[in-house]
Order: structure tokens, then C-alpha cells, then sequence
């Protein structure tokens, strides 16, 4: 039986994204004590893996696709192919920002002035290379956690590390100095396994379903009867992807309007609606928009 191998990103994506898949169609089922989840199909295959390794994984054929982040494909210098990009919009609404960061009274105020300076990051490779290409000599080495604190403590000149608003940096009393990059989550494929036809297709029906449920986020349906004289009111003020579909309700002047509204819109427009003559409007979740 043909089987596709698929990397769930572990940690903070873990949740998000088995979500999306049950949005998409498909559940599922994690455990902590497990790292390869069930899922209901039977050519679909999974396991956890943590994001700064899935690119290798990918990479090497372990695995036919996953989701991991833009950053840590640079991190290895990975060749996978980029099928798509995922922006997870309620866990992840801004992309994650790659930084670097010394201590609120440091004299260093551009790249520049890490001349001969010391670095701590996860991000090494990525980070040698960044500075390596702009001709300034810095000593980067790995932090194996809490890299806040050693900058806080004098341990190196400069931290790169990855924040989305950077309110942990300021809370530590630490100070931006540059950015280096920005990373969105990436579903990305094995090119041995992107050439297999049946896999490429596996891949591909995931990718569109997946996209088809990041559209649907924070999207609802608004189903509504309206008579036929306050009906082009009506329409008028229904902000939605495209036209509203309109069906005439049997034997009447009424019809059935239905469409697809952003979710945060709605408890402005539910009260308009009803004032210009909308009734019976029901409000209802969406898996997929495509």
C-alpha cells in the first residue's frame, strides 16, 4: 500500500497544526507518551519530530513532507522543495522575527559594532553566514537555553534570538539592534518523494486542504431571509468574499441570502442587518474556504 510520511512540527505548533488537519479532514491523535500519532488514513503516516530537525529529516528521505519553519530550513542549509507557505493566523498571527539583541545601556548600536564580539544563538549556522557575508568577524555560539540571560549577564556581547512582538526582550530590559530575518511555518517535501507521482498527488491533496482551512480561519457563514423590498438594502451593506448567493424562498417575496463574512465583523453587522429588515440569521463555523 502506498504510504506518505509526515512530520508534525513538537512544541507550540503541535496543537495548531493537528487542528488545521482536523479542519482539513483529517484526525489525528497525539499522545505524550507516543511520537508516532494515529491517524484515519490509511496512507498517511506521522510523527513528531521537533521543528529545528524536520528539514534534515525531510531532507535525507526519513520523511516525505512536514511543517517546519522557514528558519530552521535556512538553519541547515536544508534542499527540500517549498510546497507551501502555512501562516498559522490565531497561534501564530505575525511572523516570528530572528533578532539581535544586546542590553538596554550597550554601546553597540549597529552590526557593525559587533566586531570581534561574541554571539549566543540557536540559530549558529544561519547566524555565521548572516555576518560572514557582510564582512564582520563575530564569535557565534550555540544557546542551549534561557539565551536571554546571558546576555543579561555579561556572558556575551549579544544575543540572536526569535520574538514575534518583542515584549520579552523589553521585559528583560534588553534592546533590538537588527533583524536579521522573519520565518513562517513551511510545508515543505522530499525532491525524491516530490518526483514520485503518487506522493507528489498525496502531497498536493494535503497542501489544498490545508490552505482550504488556514482560509477559513476566523471566517463565518451568515444565513438570512430577506423581503424582496428591503433586499437590495440588504446587499448593500454585506461585506463578503464575492456576491452574495440569493435563492427566492417557494410561493414568496422573500429569499434565502447567504454568505462569508470575516468572524470580527459580525457583531457589528448582525444588529445593521436586523435594522434594515434581515430575519431568522443564523450564524455557522466553516472547515474550508477554498
Amino acid at each position: 500500500m502506498n504510504k506518505l510520511k509526515f512530520g508534525i512540527p513538537k512544541g507550540s505548533l503541535e496543537k495548531a497544526t493537528t487542528d488545521l488537519f482536523a479542519k482539513a479532514g483529517w484526525m489525528i491523535k497525539t499522545s505524550s507518551r507516543n511520537y508516532f500519532p494515529t491517524v484515519d488514513d490509511p496512507h498517511l503516516s506521522c510523527a513528531i519530530i521537533r521543528a529545528q530537525e524536520m528539514a534534515h529529516y525531510v531532507e535525507e528521505g526519513v520523511l516525505d513532507a512536514a511543517i517546519t519553519g522557514k528558519d530552521w530550513i535556512l538553519e541547515g542549509g536544508s534542499d527540500v522543495v517549498e510546497v507551501q507557505e502555512m501562516i498559522y493566523s490565531k497561534e501564530s498571527p505575525q511572523p516570528a522575527r530572528w533578532v539581535l539583541v544586546v542590553t538596554e545601556d550597550s554601546p553597540i548600536q549597529r552590526i557593525e559594532d559587533l566586531q570581534g564580539k561574541k554571539i549566543a544563538t540557536e540559530l549558529v549556522s544561519f547566524t555565521k553566514r548572516y555576518f560572514a557575508e557582510r564582512g564582520i568577524n563575530v564569535k557565534v555560539e550555540f544557546s542551549w537555553g534561557t539565551t536571554e540571560a546571558k546576555v543579561v549577564e555579561g556572558l556575551v556581547d549579544a544575543i540572536v534570538d526569535v520574538t514575534e512582538t518583542g515584549s520579552t526582550i523589553r521585559a528583560h530590559h534588553l534592546r533590538i539592534v537588527h533583524e536579521l530575518m522573519q520565518s513562517t511555518p513551511r510545508l515543505i517535501a522530499n525532491k525524491k518523494s516530490w518526483q514520485d507521482p503518487w506522493k507528489k498527488e498525496k502531497i498536493q491533496q494535503i497542501a489544498t486542504l490545508l490552505k482550504a482551512a488556514l482560509g477559513a480561519d476566523r471566517m463565518v457563514g451568515l444565513k438570512m431571509n430577506v423581503s424582496q423590498k428591503n433586499l437590495e438594502t440588504i446587499i448593500a451593506i454585506l461585506p463578503c468574499l464575492n456576491a452574495p448567493t440569493v435563492a427566492s424562498l417557494y410561493q414568496s417575496d422573500w429569499y434565502s441570502v447567504e454568505v462569508v463574512v470575516r468572524e470580527e465583523v459580525v457583531r457589528e453587522l448582525i444588529p445593521q442587518l436586523l435594522k434594515k429588515g434581515a430575519e431568522g440569521i443564523i450564524e455557522y463555523a466553516l472547515n474550508k474556504v477554498i
